[in-house]
């Protein structure tokens, strides 16, 4: 079916980025996975190819494109070649910049916005706790007034680009026994005493995207470091989430598209009784089934890029396209495993790889459990 969503100019940034992530990243892909990181190379030259500024206004050295579809677009193109590549430039530049942009004072934007446009600074955005995973509203680090100060402690898990990190946007409770109306947002500059960093974390997939637990030990942040209201903080989440969950199902269904063109290919090539497998009634009926499932869930997700465009898709329809998105994705990858047989088991193959990659979708951005709590009480329950 053809996409109606992107027009000339998108599929021109859109091409801009595939050859550039095919030069000048994907030859060093192995790498990256060994090192269980992105190279800083990488992250000044997504920069440089204008990826990482895309929401943020030219005062601030950014392209200010001001359509989600650029950001579509190119989350499409990484995540096509490299997920872990699509998980953490997207936190980067479709999660934490807008935070800054809609919420930080204009010092703050002056410091930290040119740097994140070139790729010099990396960021990362720190929700997740031990205690406090889907329950964002139950936190424990605390932020608390020490004059015009905070000082804050604590810790988060789980942090994408929690490694390399310059600086995190914290969610941190300011008001005790208030829950989600008692947390704050923080812009935490990683160089800061009491910032601490703990061991990469040795995950089942992406292991190209830096992943790490901080902690935070009476660090003290000046009064700037504050994003938007004090106490507001989860009402600032809630209003930016839907953001991060479109750009996570974007690249869900991008991953699975991918991954089932190459094994569709594959299932050509490979023969046994004398036929290539895919012409197997089996198999050709299941190819079908996947094709459709990956195109219904396209359609679906291009028409949420195109309301989020507009500043018109509700966050429970974001819910909808990130959890369809994520299961329609596992779905699709474990079947592409089955039809490499023994071959789709190894690590060597991409497909392996993919099925790794793909399984923390249906836990991240929200589980897919509380998009569907989301879902169901939109429907008055």
């Amino acid at each position: 079916m053809q996409r109606s969503v992107f027009t000339a100019d998108h599929d021109d940034f859109r091409r801009s980025v595939h050859d550039w992530i095919t030069r000048e990243v994907l030859p060093h892909a192995d790498s990256f996975a060994e090192n269980k990181l992105i190279a800083r190379e990488v992250w000044r030259a997504a920069g440089k190819q204008g990826v990482l500024g895309l929401e943020i206004p030219e005062t601030y050295g950014g392209g200010e494109a001001g359509d989600y579809r650029f950001n579509a677009a190119a989350i499409e193109e990484f995540a096509a070649v490299n997920m872990a590549l699509a998980s953490s430039m997207s936190i980067h530049f479709d999660v934490v910049v807008p935070y800054l942009v809609d919420l930080a004072s204009e010092n703050v934007k002056q410091e930290w916005l040119p740097r994140f446009a070139t790729g010099e600074v990396v960021s990362a955005i720190g929700m997740t706790e031990p205690s406090a995973g889907s329950d964002l509203a139950a936190l424990e680090s605390t932020a608390v007034r020490d004059g015009s100060d905070w000082i804050l402690n604590g810790g988060k898990t789980f942090i994408t680009n929690g490694f390399t990190a310059d600086v995190v946007v914290v969610a941190a409770r300011t008001s005790p026994g208030k829950r989600a109306k008692g947390i704050s947002l923080f812009l935490v500059d990683a160089s800061l005493p009491g910032f601490q960093r703990g061991r990469k974390l040795d995950k089942v997939g992406q292991p190209e995207a830096d992943t790490a637990e901080l902690f935070f030990d009476n660090v003290r942040l000046p009064a700037e470091a504050l994003l938007g209201d004090q106490d507001r903080g989860f009402v600032h989440m809630m209003e930016r989430l839907p953001q991060e969950r479109i750009g996570a199902a974007v690249a869900n269904v991008a991953h699975a598209k991918q991954i089932l063109a190459e094994t569709i290919d594959y299932t050509k090539e490979r023969k046994a009784f004398g036929a290539a497998i895919g012409s197997f009634q089996h198999n050709k009926f299941l190819l079908a089934e996947l094709v459709t499932k990956i195109e219904v869930a396209q359609a679906f997700v291009d028409a949420a890029v195109a309301e989020h465009a507009e500043g018109k898709l509700s966050s429970v329809d974001a819910a909808k396209a990130k959890w369809w998105a994520a299961q329609v994705q596992n779905e699709v990858l474990d079947h592409c495993v089955q039809l490499h047989g023994g071959y789709g088991y190894m690590r060597e193959y991409r497909v392996a790889r993919a099925w790794m990659d793909a399984r923390v979708t249906k836990i991240w951005a929200g589980s897919n459990e509380i998009m569907k709590e989301i879902i169901g009480r939109d429907l008055g329950f």
